[in-house]
């Protein structure tokens, strides 16, 4: 039982409650406004929130300790993010947020596919059925029948 109790399960369950959280408030938060501002908004409160968490807790690091590669992968990941929000604040806006959050985190099911072919990860038989359910699932919820 000690892997239920491990510090990252807690931080990821804390993550998903958060995500949920978001879809809601974001849905409500686009309802009379551009989806593409509203995504920049967000993203300035979040700036804002994060420049005070490392002020407060002296981890700002000095640029110049970061290599060139740390900072390709970041610009990339902060590209993808930026590009993801866009695309999810338009669905939410367009469409209902209990539709809308699943196919989301249909990028479960995407990043243990590019972990197994970019990362050199290992799944286990019961992972990939794991996989494949979560897939029907996120369809499922999203379907309208």
């Amino acid at each position: 039982m000690k892997g239920l109790a491990a510090p990252w399960l807690i931080w990821a369950l804390l993550s998903a409650c958060f995500a949920a959280l978001t879809a809601i408030f974001a849905k409500v938060g686009v309802a009379n406004v551009n989806s593409d501002f509203a995504t920049l908004i967000r993203t300035v409160i979040i700036v804002a929130v994060l420049s005070a968490i490392l002020a407060a807790t002296g981890q700002f690091q000095p640029l110049a300790s970061i290599s060139p590669r740390t900072y390709l992968f970041l610009a990339l990941s902060g590209l993808a993010t930026g590009a993801s929000w866009i695309c999810y604040f338009r669905a939410l806006k367009l469409g209902e947020a209990a539709r809308v959050a699943p196919i989301d985190k249909l990028s479960t099911v995407l990043v243990a596919i590019f972990g197994v072919a970019f990362l050199g990860e290992r799944l286990s038989g019961p992972n990939w059925a794991g996989v494949a359910l979560i897939a029907c699932g996120a369809l499922l919820v999203a379907y309208r029948g």
